[in-house]
């Protein structure tokens, strides 16, 4: 949904709340879906999505970086989704495991769905789910081709790192950690280069980044609140 996002996010103040999200879609229409019902509908599942709503730490990290470089906004909006898509997400492991440049077909994608989910899915669902999973990675410029998909590497900007790196801090990494996870791994940069991103990132305010003799800080100033903050810590000690 990323066109839809770009709109929604395009046509509201940063500062919105849940309620304006939702008016916006529902009364006003940005979206420009025909019916009320369709819009309702689009509403719902960009709130699946996306939680559009403030108080969510992930979204509000989408909302401050989002207007920053609309070029960085494809692997934002696909990050966030598979933060909170556990079907999608499931899939990472099948487009990392791709070459670049490799033909990735649909029916290799619904080996791998019906393979990981047995007996989930009808032939149809199978089907039509296989073309939206491959959608929304093409939509991000994981895959490239309408038709035939092909594995493509991402061009990767210093606010997809900051976001990608924030992700893994709220998974309890730090430091070096946090520069192997399977979030940065959607980047396919190596290590200089994630550093090179990080540094920029870090320079343009982004996050704050220091390396000195191969030790890595890395912090993120305003975006958790001090109980959130509290509440990462105590789940760090527990991963």
């Amino acid at each position: 949904m990323l066109d839809d996002l770009r709109l929604l996010l395009g046509h509201t103040p940063q500062q919105a709340t849940r309620a304006d999200y939702v008016s916006a879609v529902v009364d006003g229409n940005v979206l420009g879906k025909p019916t009320r019902k369709a819009r309702e509908l689009a509403l719902r599942h960009m709130a699946t999505l996306y939680a559009l709503d403030p108080i969510n730490p992930i979204f509000r990290a989408l909302r401050h970086l989002w207007p920053l470089n609309e070029a960085a906004q494809p692997l934002l909006a696909l990050a966030v989704a598979l933060a909170r898509d556990p079907l999608l997400r499931g899939t990472q492991s099948f487009i990392f495991g791709q070459v670049a440049g490799a033909a990735v077909p649909r029916e290799a994608m619904e080996a791998f769905l019906s393979a990981t989910h047995p007996d989930r899915f009808s032939p149809a669902s199978l089907k039509s789910f296989a073309q939206n999973v491959s959608g929304t990675w093409t939509a991000a410029g994981l895959l490239h081709g309408r038709v035939r998909k092909t594995r493509a590497v991402v061009e990767p900007h210093p606010e997809s790192v900051a976001l990608l790196l924030f992700f893994g801090y709220l998974e309890g990494r730090t430091g070096q950690r946090l520069f192997s996870s399977d979030w940065t791994n959607l980047l396919g940069s190596s290590p200089d280069e994630l550093e090179a991103l990080a540094t920029s990132a870090s320079h343009r305010g982004l996050m704050v980044f220091m390396n000195a003799g191969g030790v890595k800080e890395v912090r993120f100033p305003g975006y958790l609140t001090a109980e959130e903050e509290q509440i990462r810590q105590e789940v760090s000690h527990v991963v």
